[in-house]
Protein backbone atom coordinates (compact mmCIF):
# COMPACT_ATOMS: atom_id res chain seq x y z
CA UNK A 1 0.00 0.00 0.00
CA UNK A 2 1.34 3.38 -1.20
CA UNK A 3 1.38 6.55 1.57
CA UNK A 4 -0.35 10.02 0.33
CA UNK A 5 1.80 12.86 0.33
CA UNK A 6 0.33 16.21 1.95
CA UNK A 7 1.07 19.33 0.22
CA UNK A 8 1.38 21.93 2.90
CA UNK A 9 2.51 25.62 1.54
CA UNK A 10 4.63 27.89 3.58
CA UNK A 11 3.53 30.95 1.33
CA UNK A 12 1.52 32.24 4.29
CA UNK A 13 4.70 32.39 6.23
CA UNK A 14 6.24 33.75 3.20
CA UNK A 15 3.74 36.55 2.45
CA UNK A 16 3.85 37.47 6.37
CA UNK A 17 8.00 38.06 5.43
CA UNK A 18 6.95 40.42 3.02
CA UNK A 19 4.67 42.20 5.08
CA UNK A 20 7.10 42.80 7.37
CA UNK A 21 9.46 43.73 5.13
CA UNK A 22 7.26 46.08 3.54
CA UNK A 23 6.81 47.92 7.05
CA UNK A 24 10.29 48.27 6.87
CA UNK A 25 10.09 50.64 4.03
CA UNK A 26 11.59 47.29 1.92
CA UNK A 27 10.16 45.87 -1.70
CA UNK A 28 7.57 43.34 -0.16
CA UNK A 29 9.17 39.99 -1.10
CA UNK A 30 8.96 37.09 1.14
CA UNK A 31 10.90 33.86 1.57
CA UNK A 32 11.04 30.22 3.05
CA UNK A 33 13.43 27.60 3.30
CA UNK A 34 11.64 24.16 4.22
CA UNK A 35 13.40 21.35 5.24
CA UNK A 36 13.13 17.85 3.19
CA UNK A 37 10.92 16.56 6.39
CA UNK A 38 8.47 20.21 6.09
CA UNK A 39 10.08 22.26 8.67
CA UNK A 40 10.79 25.45 8.21
CA UNK A 41 14.58 26.05 8.45
CA UNK A 42 14.62 30.01 8.01
CA UNK A 43 12.10 32.87 6.65
CA UNK A 44 13.36 35.94 5.55
CA UNK A 45 11.59 39.22 3.50
CA UNK A 46 13.62 41.54 1.73
CA UNK A 47 16.48 43.33 2.97
CA UNK A 48 18.24 45.30 0.34
CA UNK A 49 17.57 48.89 2.03
CA UNK A 50 17.95 48.21 5.23
CA UNK A 51 21.29 46.71 4.93
CA UNK A 52 22.58 48.88 2.07
CA UNK A 53 23.13 45.31 0.00
CA UNK A 54 21.47 44.82 -3.56
CA UNK A 55 22.08 41.23 -3.06
CA UNK A 56 20.06 40.93 0.40
CA UNK A 57 16.58 40.12 -1.69
CA UNK A 58 14.30 37.81 0.48
CA UNK A 59 15.55 34.65 -1.20
CA UNK A 60 19.21 35.35 -0.66
CA UNK A 61 18.94 35.89 3.16
CA UNK A 62 16.73 32.70 3.66
CA UNK A 63 19.27 30.34 2.01
CA UNK A 64 22.26 32.10 3.74
CA UNK A 65 20.65 31.60 6.97
CA UNK A 66 19.62 28.27 6.15
CA UNK A 67 23.11 27.39 5.06
CA UNK A 68 24.24 28.88 8.10
CA UNK A 69 21.75 26.87 10.53
CA UNK A 70 22.44 23.47 8.80
CA UNK A 71 26.78 24.08 8.08
CA UNK A 72 26.48 23.24 4.26
CA UNK A 73 26.43 25.24 1.41
CA UNK A 74 24.17 23.29 -0.49
CA UNK A 75 20.16 22.34 0.55
CA UNK A 76 19.50 19.32 -1.19
CA UNK A 77 16.00 18.46 -1.06
CA UNK A 78 15.16 21.57 0.69
CA UNK A 79 12.25 23.53 -0.78
CA UNK A 80 12.07 27.62 -1.79
CA UNK A 81 8.17 29.43 -1.02
CA UNK A 82 8.98 33.40 -2.51
CA UNK A 83 6.28 35.70 -3.31
CA UNK A 84 7.74 36.53 -6.37
CA UNK A 85 9.22 35.41 -9.13
CA UNK A 86 12.93 35.31 -8.65
CA UNK A 87 15.49 37.56 -9.97
CA UNK A 88 17.74 36.05 -12.14
CA UNK A 89 20.74 36.86 -9.20
CA UNK A 90 18.11 34.81 -6.93
CA UNK A 91 17.47 32.23 -9.42
CA UNK A 92 21.44 31.32 -9.66
CA UNK A 93 21.41 31.33 -6.18
CA UNK A 94 19.07 28.76 -5.98
CA UNK A 95 20.80 26.44 -8.85
CA UNK A 96 23.88 26.55 -6.56
CA UNK A 97 22.66 25.53 -3.60
CA UNK A 98 20.71 22.73 -5.08
CA UNK A 99 17.44 23.57 -3.75
CA UNK A 100 15.10 20.98 -4.81
CA UNK A 101 11.55 22.84 -5.22
CA UNK A 102 10.70 26.59 -6.05
CA UNK A 103 7.32 27.66 -5.49
CA UNK A 104 6.63 31.51 -5.98
CA UNK A 105 3.46 33.54 -6.19
CA UNK A 106 3.46 36.94 -8.30
CA UNK A 107 5.56 36.46 -11.83
CA UNK A 108 7.97 39.12 -12.18
CA UNK A 109 8.09 39.82 -15.99
CA UNK A 110 9.86 43.09 -15.56
CA UNK A 111 12.84 41.35 -13.19
CA UNK A 112 11.82 37.84 -13.38
CA UNK A 113 14.85 35.27 -13.86
CA UNK A 114 12.93 32.08 -14.14
CA UNK A 115 9.91 32.22 -16.27
CA UNK A 116 10.56 35.52 -17.64
CA UNK A 117 13.63 37.15 -18.62
CA UNK A 118 16.85 34.96 -18.74
CA UNK A 119 15.44 31.71 -17.44
CA UNK A 120 18.38 31.08 -15.39
CA UNK A 121 16.67 26.98 -15.31
CA UNK A 122 17.10 26.73 -18.72
CA UNK A 123 20.59 27.58 -19.20
CA UNK A 124 22.96 24.88 -20.06
CA UNK A 125 25.04 26.40 -17.49
CA UNK A 126 22.97 26.04 -14.99
CA UNK A 127 24.31 23.64 -12.46
CA UNK A 128 21.29 22.29 -10.79
CA UNK A 129 17.58 22.54 -11.74
CA UNK A 130 14.53 22.52 -9.68
CA UNK A 131 11.30 22.11 -9.82
CA UNK A 132 9.31 24.89 -10.37
CA UNK A 133 5.65 25.93 -9.41
CA UNK A 134 4.10 29.45 -9.98
CA UNK A 135 0.81 30.98 -8.76
CA UNK A 136 1.02 29.89 -5.17
CA UNK A 137 -0.83 32.75 -3.17
CA UNK A 138 0.00 34.74 -6.71
CA UNK A 139 -3.36 37.34 -5.89
CA UNK A 140 -1.72 38.25 -2.41
CA UNK A 141 1.70 38.41 -3.67
CA UNK A 142 0.25 40.59 -6.61
CA UNK A 143 -1.50 43.03 -4.15
CA UNK A 144 0.87 43.61 -1.77
CA UNK A 145 3.54 44.75 -4.43
CA UNK A 146 1.45 47.03 -6.62
CA UNK A 147 -0.27 48.76 -3.04
CA UNK A 148 3.61 49.24 -2.75
CA UNK A 149 4.66 50.93 -6.10
CA UNK A 150 1.47 52.89 -6.21
CA UNK A 151 2.24 54.61 -2.57
CA UNK A 152 6.06 55.24 -3.82
CA UNK A 153 5.02 57.03 -6.97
Amino acid sequence: MSECMTFTSQMEQALEEARAAEKRGEVPVGAVVVSPDGKVVSAAGNRVREWCDPSAHAEIVAIREACRILGSERLAGHDLYVTLEPCPMCASAISQARIARVYYGAADPKSGGVAQGPRVFSHPQSHHVPEVYDGIGAVESERLLKAFFARMR
